[in-house]
């Protein structure tokens, strides 16, 4: 034993020292000093060339030359926003103006025309216009229509001298009713060019015909779909359908019981969607199916009605769908239900207030159901029904009809899928009445929304900012006055116009508002009309298309710091007032965070349902420096050929005369400040200021040109740009085009760094937010293309005040931050090494380290790996971002998008479906497959051979409805995800992580005057098996089956429309969809009642 002892001593020396090697090789030792040096270094070198190439410390000095002569003042966020509402009402005033116009013309046309069966009339189809048949000349409706490329109109050939003519393929063109409503609304042609010259700011005129056709100002050529069809039908729009109606109750009961299978439940499920789809934000809903029982389509809303906004109308589409025929159907259970919603939401001054109605689609009623009406609504007759009888069987039509005409309803018959649409706007007509005898002329305006009918407007989705994509419409109804028809009301249609949104926004400038301060518009819902923040478009593959619920986003979803709702109330309400909120914005693409305090201003507009908002940034947003210089001081550096100023701001008022159209806004400013265009409308305020900076900022054209001839320029230093509040910027190419990396940058393509109509340049709203003086450097990815900005705030001083004044940058490419970043990033081999503990001479072209520039949220700047490069570095390198984030180096911010797409990952319906029974999914695949193939060999049997339109028509709606639940792979969402923001107080972090068997060191060093820092770690010791990298996806928050339910029905504050008619005396309710009233006859009661139950039986 003992004479082992030598022996084993030594092997454990041997593992004593390999153990020891093993430590030493797991902690390898990052010398802090040498980092910091290298920082230090690379510090001096990075603002000395920032500083030279970009001209920062001239354009500093030459502001502080002129504080003597400048004035700062503070904007007073009350003021502004009366003057820019004011502005506002005017121009809704000069449309609604307008719009009256033509409603008076047209109902005097009508009044002094007397119905002609045998009126022969051409006029100008816009379908047909400009075609010629084989022999060359111009077809029926056809004839020559001069058509002009028109800049004000989106560039589209238009004809401003004359209006043409919209008819949908489903009406036929030469109708004698058609053709005496065209006649009629010639009138209309010259109050429409008599408007555009008044206002040349106007954009589309229409008049929508209660018959059908639509007549649209400027005359266009109206471009049918794939399939040749002209499917657009002015009555479905909601200008239309609100101008028509005042706010409803509806609730729509549909009969599934065993007779309805096949063909007439597609009836009916589109009978429903098209019911649906004459909804607006003012309505409110429910859908009731009924057999032996009743059953809400969606049990969350059991018992109550929920406002018809685009979220809850699209949702009850997704439902009916999957209804399914089964049992008997009792009606009386059903009726009685219907009745108690719409009383209760009456008395508990829910809904509307105003119209009351219950839509039943049926193919019979059979049961005792006069008590139900004696109960409920007479003699009142509060409630309206209307009844759709489905099928070709006439046995249950006079019963059907009784219902709605002892109830001030109308009763239709729908027998096929091309029968729906014209008898479901049947109901409005009738809704219309009490409005038209009282010749009430209420002037309403749409929500916002996207206008995806004329030819190439999808080609703006990729060149405007897409909050201002959207517009609104104002419109009117227009009556007959002949007092022989006045008790039966009659529409003859709406008159309206568009308004572009974006036109309305220009009227509060972005100059006045400063780098981070917006304007905004809600409507009497809560929802947004126009806001920076709202996103109304998705990308689905390579198009751009708009969110499914892009006109119904309310103004918590975008303002989410206003958790209390306290802004959006005061606002909903009308009132004028200013609140102050601290909240988390974001920045480029929503990856960089901001702390910011906002100054809320808002006031409502008045004779419209809009309230407007107004929002002012604390500290430098809310001050604001004023110069003045001489126009022909000024006039000169406002040519430079370096200068430019922001394209979709109004300098000028190029829009209101025709002759200025073809001026950019530089060359109109300059015309008017030559004195060659005096009747321009010009902003003098922001033009002094532009000739003023223009004046200033001279200086560095001068200095950049020397540069250029005096002095080698170090390849990839590539463009030196700066930019002022007024919009000026100016640049200087270091580099041709061909040379140059970042080619887009500052192109008018590069939205992201323009002075655009919605938002200052990215590249200056970074800068106001840094240290004036220290510059900000960030990586760009534009489409793999890869280059770095350093950007600096300019600021000016008087009277205790400081002003931002601009920003001044520079661009370069990634191979000059490389070249001498891994110059001084490592140390000589001849390196006295003495007093350093570590590794020694240190490199980071060595294997063992990784090296990083890293920004102040975490993005990399620099890596040995070019496809790192703007990547969030907890990606990259999750262990040590988690210690930067648990010393409070790296602060963790969560932000939330209201307004997200994510992919379903179930079947179309899977949004509404975790509110019913876990089972469902395999329930409804097997009643799919039994019930489609019933109704193929039924449908077929039965009425495919005699009524073949029958059997087309069921199988194109069929196929259609399956074609698009495969197509929509995302919809809307709510997701949260983080951002992170450097702690600057925090300079320098060195530490061990441990990783299993081996432990990772690393050194993180802030370089000074900038927004970076150095990251040293340790190469060769793998940690990712203990952290996993940190991403910056969204993630959607999941709500459970109660919360989700309580915010599907929950109702937010909202103003009703200030005019309801839903009631007059003199309207006569015997037009009813049959010769007079009906009463119900015992023996047809009786005789309904004994039809054999096995049609009523569940098949």
């Amino acid at each position: 034993m003992e004479s082992r002892t030598p022996g084993f001593m030594k092997l454990l020396r041997i593992v004593g020292f390999f153990c020891l090697w093993i430590t030493a090789q797991a902690q390898m030792k990052i010398p802090p000093e040498t980092v910091q040096q290298w920082a230090s270094v690379f510090s001096v070198q990075l603002r000395d060339f920032t500083t030279k190439y970009s001209g920062s410390l001239l354009l500093q000095k030459k502001m502080k030359d002129v504080e003597p002569i400048i004035k700062i003042v503070e904007l007073e966020g009350g003021d502004l926003v009366k003057d820019y509402s004011d502005e506002i009402e005017r121009m809704l005033g000069s449309k609604m103006k307008s719009v009256k116009r033509l409603a008076e013309s047209a109902e005097d046309a009508d009044l002094y025309h007397d119905f002609n069966a045998s009126l022969e009339f051409d006029y100008y189809n816009s379908m047909l216009i400009n075609t010629a048949d084989e022999d060359g000349n111009y077809v029926e409706l056809g004839g020559e229509f001069p058509l002009e490329e028109n800049e004000h109109f989106n560039n589209l050939p238009v004809n401003t001298q004359q209006s043409n003519i919209q008819v949908p393929t489903n009406v036929y063109n030469k109708d004698p009713n058609i053709l005496n409503a065209i006649y009629n609304s010639e009138a209309l042609n010259d109050v429409f060019i008599s408007n555009f010259q008044k206002d040349p700011t106007l954009t589309w005129q229409y008049f929508g015909s209660s018959t059908g056709f639509f007549r649209i100002y400027p005359g266009i050529k109206w471009t049918p779909d794939s399939n040749g069809v002209a499917a657009f039908d002015c009555r479905n729009r909601n200008w239309y359908i609100q101008a028509a109606t005042s706010p409803k109750d509806i609730i729509i009961m549909v009969d599934i019981s065993g007779s309805m299978k096949g063909l007439k439940m597609t009836i009916a499920k589109h009978t429903i969607n098209t019911i649906l789809d004459t909804l607006g934000e003012n309505d409110f809903v429910n859908v009731i199916a009924y057999t032996d029982y009743v059953r809400y389509v969606e049990p969350c809303f059991r018992g109550t009605l929920v406002q018809a906004d685009l979220d809850n109308r699209e949702h009850f589409k997704v439902l009916v769908e999957e209804l399914h025929v089964k049992g008997e159907a009792k009606i009386k259970n059903a009726m009685k239900e219907a009745f108690k919603i719409l009383n209760e939401a009456r008395a508990n001054g829910q809904g509307s207030m105003c119209n009351q109605a219950i839509m039943l689609i049926t193919d019979g009623a059979m049961e005792d159901f006069e008590s139900v009406f004696e109960e409920f609504n007479w003699p009142e007759r509060r409630v309206r029904v209307f009844t759709y009888l489905i099928g070709r069987e006439m046995t249950f039509a006079q019963i059907t009809k009784w219902i709605a005409c002892n109830n001030k309803g109308y009763y239709t018959h729908i027998s096929t899928l091309a029968d729906v649409q014209e008898n479901v706007m049947e109901y409005l007509h009738v809704l219309s009445r009490p409005m038209v005898i009282n010749h009430d002329h209420d002037i309403i305006w749409t929500e916002a929304y996207m206008d995806t009918v004329l030819p190439n407007t999808k080609e703006l989705f990729t060149t405007k900012a897409q909050s201002l994509l959207l517009m609104t419409s104002v419109a009117m109804p227009v009556f007959s006055k002949k007092k022989e028809t006045l008790s039966h009301g009659i529409l003859l249609g709406v008159v309206g116009s568009d308004i572009p949104l974006m036109e309305v926004m220009k009227l509060a400038p972005r100059y006045m508002l400063g780098a981070h301060g917006y304007a905004f518009l809600i409507t009497n819902n809560g929802y947004i009309l126009a806001h920076p923040d709202l996103r109304p478009l998705y990308k689905d593959g390579k198009k751009l298309k708009p969110k499914p619920n892009y006109n119904s986003v309310d103004l918590s979803e975008v303002e989410w710091e206003d958790t209390e709702e306290t802004l959006r109330t005061a606002m909903v309400k009308g009132e004028t007032g200013s609140i102050s909120l601290s909240i988390r914005a974001s920045v480029d693409k929503g990856k960089r965070p901001l702390y910011l305090i906002n100054d809320y201003f808002y006031t409502n507009i008045d004779e419209t349902p809009f309230s407007f908002g107004m929002v002012l940034t604390k500290g430098h947003g809310k001050l604001m420096f004023v110069g003045n210089v001489s126009v022909e001081e000024g006039l000169h550096d406002l040519t430079s050929p370096d200068l430019s100023i922001a394209s979709e701001w109004t300098y000028c008022e190029t829009d209101i005369d025709p002759a200025h159209r073809k001026y950019s806004q530089l060359q109109a400013a300059i015309r008017y400040l030559l004195g060659k265009e005096p009747d321009l409308e010009c902003d003098e305020l922001l033009l002094q200021q532009t000739l003023f900076d223009a004046v200033v900022t001279a200086p560095l054209e001068a200095y950049w040109n020397a540069l250029m001839l005096n002095d080698r320029v170090e390849p990839g230093i590539e463009t030196a740009f700066l930019g002022t509040r007024a919009g000026l910027m100016r640049l200087m190419r270091y580099a041709g085009v061909e040379t140059r990396v970042a080619k887009r940058f500052l192109t008018p393509a590069d939205k992201d760094n323009l002075f655009t109509i919605d938002h200052f340049p990215l590249w200056y709203r970074l800068a106001v937010e840094n240290t004036p003086g220290s510059f900000y450097y960030y990586a760009v990815n534009d489409k793999g293309v890869k280059y770095v900005i350093a950007t600096t705030a300019v600021t000016v001083s008087s009277e205790g005040k400081t002003a931002m004044a601009g920003a001044i940058g520079l661009q370069m490419s990634l191979d000059l931050l490389e070249k001498r970043f891994w110059a001084i990033a490592k140390q000589p081999s001849d390196t006295d090494c003495s007093s350093i503990e570590g590794v020694c001479p240190l490199s980071c072209e060595s294997v063992d380290l990784n090296c990083f520039l890293v920004d102040n949220n975490g993005f990399i700047l620099l890596s040995k790996e070019r496809n790192e490069v703007g990547r969030f570095f907890g990606e990259v390198d999750g262990s040590v971002m988690a210690s930067l984030i648990k010393t409070g180096m790296f602060k963790k911010v969560s932000l939330f998008d209201y307004q997200a797409m994510c992919k379903n990952s179930h079947h179309h319906a899977s949004g509404a479906r975790p509110l019913l029974s876990p089972f469902y999914g395999i329930v409804a695949l097997i009643r799919w497959f039994f019930s489609n193939a019933l109704m193929f060999l039924l449908d077929f049997n039965l009425c495919g051979l005699w009524h073949s339109d029958y059997f087309v028509d069921a199988k194109a709606g069929y196929h259609t409805t399956h074609k698009q639940k495969k197509v929509e792979a995302l919809l809307p969402c709510d997701t949260a995800y983080p951002g992170f923001m450097y702690d600057s107080s925090v300079r320098e972090a060195n530490s061990l992580i441990k990783c299993g068997r081996c432990q990772k060191m690393f050194v993180v060093q802030q370089i000074p005057d900038s927004n970076l820092v150095l990251v040293v770690t340790q190469a060769d010791c793998d940690c990712s098996r203990q952290y996993g990298p940190i991403p910056l996806e969204p993630k959607e928050i999941k709500y459970n089956a109660t919360v989700k339910c309580n915010r599907m029905k929950s109702q937010k504050v909202r103003r009703r429309p200030e005019s309801c008619h839903a009631y007059h005396p003199k309207e006569d309710a015997k037009d009813c969809g049959g010769a007079s009233a009906i009463s119900l006859s015992v023996p047809l009661l009786s005789a309904s009642l004994l039809v054999p139950p096995v049609l009523r039986r569940w098949t």
